[in-house]
């Protein structure tokens, strides 16, 4: 007999996560996340996997700083390989197995273009501190004569 799966309230999701019940709502309404199944006159229920969905998408907006659209674009790539990984899964043929891997290329390019964009930011950033602080040397150089 397998253990029923608990449900969280939009609360229980927001406080597990560490982001506002009201960020719930706005990731449904932009689609990051899924709408929560709810019955008529009852409360959002969630289940395991929304609460590690909704981890995933904190994690990639504050290791990344991605705004909300890039974020959309990673999750919509993120889903669309999950759907190719599936099909590669159940495909019968080399030339059907080819097709999939070949269209899961372009979403993994576009994952690799929102990190690099980020990596090239933090880079430049890099090097404007270390900048600062080959001045910051020099003057206290200068202090000491």
């Amino acid at each position: 007999m397998s253990v029923p799966e608990q449900l969280l309230r939009i609360g229980d999701l927001a406080e597990r996560t560490g982001v506002t019940p009201r960020t719930v709502r706005y990731y449904e309404e932009l689609g990051l996340l899924p709408r929560s199944v709810r019955e008529h006159g009852k409360h959002r229920t969630y289940d395991a996997d929304d609460v590690e969905r909704l981890r995933e998408l904190t994690r990639l907006r504050d290791l990344l700083g991605l705004s909300l659209e890039e974020l959309k674009q990673m999750v919509e790539a993120q889903v669309a390989r999950e759907e190719l990984r599936q099909r590669f899964a159940e495909a019968d043929s080399r030339e059907e197995r080819l097709r999939i891997v070949e269209a899961a290329l372009p979403h993994v390019e576009t994952q690799l273009e929102l990190v690099r964009r980020r990596m090239e930011e933090l880079r430049e950033l890099e090097h404007e501190l270390e900048e600062r602080r080959r001045l910051i040397h020099r003057r206290r150089r200068e202090l000491r004569q």
